[in-house]
Order: C-alpha cells, then structure tokens, then sequence
C-alpha cells in the first residue's frame, strides 16, 4: 500500500530545501527577509522547521528565489503535504507531542535502525504482547482499559510502515534478553516469537540477535535511527530517537547521530546472523510449550 508522507518530516524536508535555495543564492536571511518585507525571524522560523510554511509564502519564496519547473512543482507539492494531517493526529488525547513525533519519523523513514534492550520493539509487537506491556504502565500511572485498547491500535496501525510502498528497510538488533524475558503467559511469549520469526522472512526486514555469551561490544541504551532518502540526499539528516518511560528522547545533531551508526554497526557484528538468529528465536520459542 501507498503510506501519505507525514507533515511534519515533509515540513522539515521542504525547511531544508528552502534553505539550500538560499545558501546557493549567496543571500542572507535578512536580505530575503527585507525583499519579501518579513521579519529576519519568520525566516529563519521556516527554515528550522519551527513554524509551519504556507503554501503562499512559499510560492513567495520560489517567485524570489526564481525557482521553475519541475523543481517548483516538486517543493509546491510538500507545502501542501505538510498542511495536512497525519493519522496519529487523530489520537491527539492519547498520544504526547514527542511520542507524535517518533511516529512521524517512522512514517517517513526509508531506513529505520533499532537496537533494543529490554522488549521487542513496537514495530515487532503482537497485540497481545503490546497490551501486556501497554497495561502494566498501570502500575506506575492509573490507566483506563479503553485508553489500553486504543494505544494497541496506534501500535498496530504504526506497523503499516512495514508493508507499505516502498517499503522502508529496517535493520533490528535485539538483545537475547528480550526472547527470555516473559511479558504474558507462555501462549503471548511463543506468539511473538513466532512472529518474530515470519517478519524476519520479509525481504525489507532483517532481524539479529545480540546473544548473552557475545563477546562485550558498545552497548547502551535501546535507540532507533531515523534515515530519508538516498545517502546522497543531505538536505535531511538522520535522526535518533529512543522510547523512555515518559517521553522521546531525540537527538539530530551529526556528530550524535553518526556516533550512534557507529554504535549499531558494532552490535551489527557482534549479533548472531539473520539465519542464527531466527533459528535462536524458534529454538527459544519451542521451549515455551514442551
């Protein structure tokens, strides 16, 4: 299935063009600012991606900068993108801004990168596996059934990335842990093993186990790398986020982000193969129910 673009990547996508456009005009941001009677802050608010950029003030952008064609049409058409609504949006009551924002990466994303410690990753889940995990966060802050149910269906639906067109490619390496760790009975823990197991049979999907006898390598804390695009596109730098307890840490700075491509290549080698490791998750899913 064909996935829409999330707005607020397609915002940050079109930010960064407009701000190529200027760079390679050799004007300041005043300078374009004082053309188009602006203040120099409203600039620099579109080109960070802090504001949202209407379309008519980006067609005043491209009649300035002198843009045509095919070019024109192609940023006309994320201005109009990154006006609309995101599905997750319609969960505004349930979800926070950053959680919001970790599903736009997702949604955008041509290549996702995961490295996990403690659960599977939410784009792995089961549903019963994410209600277990979804339900205990009872223990810490009351919450109601319905509200359960209704974060399930946003995991599940954030799972369509997976089978859309294109199909994002997403690289996974999990600790051994998380296969041993039970969340639910025997029948909930064999479930998401075996799906584990399918997934890992789909072209676009390559799941590694980092095993407890490994030799140590750098580890650290569960975090995902968002990449848009081709490598040869750096208008959109790769981003970091990782899932906490109350929120989404992020990080895009790109030192950060390529110290963290570094990390996940480390845990890369060290993991078993995509073969060992599915065969891994079998063997430790067959022992659920003998």
């Amino acid at each position: 299935m064909t996935m829409p673009g999330s707005p607020m990547v397609r915002r940050r996508r079109l930010a960064a063009e407009l701000r190529a456009i200027r760079e390679s005009t050799g004007k300041s941001g005043d300078v374009v600012a004082a053309a188009l009677r602006w203040s120099p802050s409203k600039v620099s608010r579109y080109e960070l991606a802090r504001t949202g950029l209407k379309p008519p003030d980006v067609e005043k952008l491209l009649d300035y900068y002198q843009v045509t064609g095919a070019r024109r049409a192609h940023l006309l058409e994320l201005a109009r993108d990154a006006s609309l609504k995101g599905w997750w949006e319609d969960f505004t009551d349930e979800l926070s801004p950053g959680y919001q924002q970790y599903i736009a990466y997702e949604h955008e994303a041509s290549s996702i990168l995961i490295w996990h410690v403690e659960v599977v990753p939410g784009l792995l889940q089961t549903p019963a596996y994410a209600r277990h995990i979804i339900a205990n966060y009872g223990l810490i802050e009351p919450i109601a059934r319905g509200m359960i149910e209704r974060l399930v269906r946003v995991r599940m639906q954030r799972q369509q990335v997976l089978t859309r067109e294109p199909s994002v490619e997403l690289s996974v390496v999990l600790d051994e842990s998380i296969l041993r760790r039970r969340i639910g009975d025997e029948q909930v823990m064999y479930d998401q093993l075996r799906h584990l197991a399918e997934l890992d049979d789909q072209p676009n999907i390559a799941i590694r186990v980092l095993p407890l006898d490994a030799q140590h390598t750098v580890l650290g804390p569960a975090f995902g790398i968002f990449r848009f695009g081709s490598l040869a596109d750096a208008l959109l730098q790769d981003v970091v986020a990782s899932e906490q307890l109350k929120g989404i840490f992020t990080v895009e700075g790109e030192q950060e982000t390529h110290l963290h491509g570094l990390v996940f290549q480390s845990l890369v080698a060290a993991a078993l193969d995509t073969a060992a490791s599915k065969a891994l998750i079998l063997e430790i899913a067959e022992s659920l129910v003998k």
